[in-house]
């Protein structure tokens, strides 16, 4: 079987009561837990943070969360503290079966770039090493689930299409930020790319 199922962030600040928590983040985890089952690969992606991280609010002076900086890369929305590593917020959600992880992908731990997808940081070029892992075990079609549907979510698709991966993204199993319009936006860019965005 050529097929993974990458889980992306479900994690404990990104549920409710965490810091950057997803509406209904946490309710998506049975069904996640229960596709594991037909897979040969799964992969978890996890935010790990030095507390000091540049895409936190809290390190540029008169910013508030979900204002708009710019980086060295581009435009960067600044984020509440969250997924610091070590922490309880930065753990996976306790219910989330990890044992059939064969990978975990840790992103996002270099203080001055921001990391959405699971391929690559936000500067598109530092790679995070799971495209050669993938290539290394003949995994080409991927199915994608986990927080949020219009950042890390989004950003791994798209950067999947652009490398060639067969991408499916299972809607009903991601919850999304909403920002600004930011999930329709990121459903529109998924499409587009062609991925296959299903419910079941």
């Amino acid at each position: 079987m050529s097929d993974a199922l990458i889980v992306i962030d479900v994690q404990n600040d990104f549920c409710p009561g965490g810091a950057l928590a997803v509406p209904e983040g946490d309710a998506i985890v049975p069904g996640i837990n229960a596709l594991m089952e037909r897979f040969d690969a799964v992969i978890l992606t996890q935010d790990w943070h030095p507390a000091d991280h540049l895409s936190f609010a809290s390190q540029h002076p008169g910013k508030a969360p979900l204002e708009m900086t710019e980086m060295p890369y581009g435009p960067q929305v600044l984020w509440p503290d969250h997924c610091v590593q070590g922490t309880r917020g930065a753990e996976f959600h306790g219910e989330l079966n990890t044992d059939r992880a064969d990978l975990i992908i840790r992103k996002g731990f270099r203080r001055q770039i921001d990391s959405y997808s699971a391929f690559f940081e936000n500067d598109q070029t530092t790679p995070t090493g799971l495209e050669g892992y993938l290539r290394s075990r003949g995994l080409t079609a991927l199915t994608f689930v986990g927080l949020a549907t219009d950042f890390c979510v989004n950003f791994s698709v798209l950067d999947a299409r652009r490398l060639g991966f067969e991408a499916t993204v299972r809607t009903d199993l991601c919850r999304a930020i909403d920002l600004d319009g930011s999930l329709a936006a990121a459903t529109q860019a998924m499409a587009e790319a062609g991925a296959d965005l299903s419910a079941a």
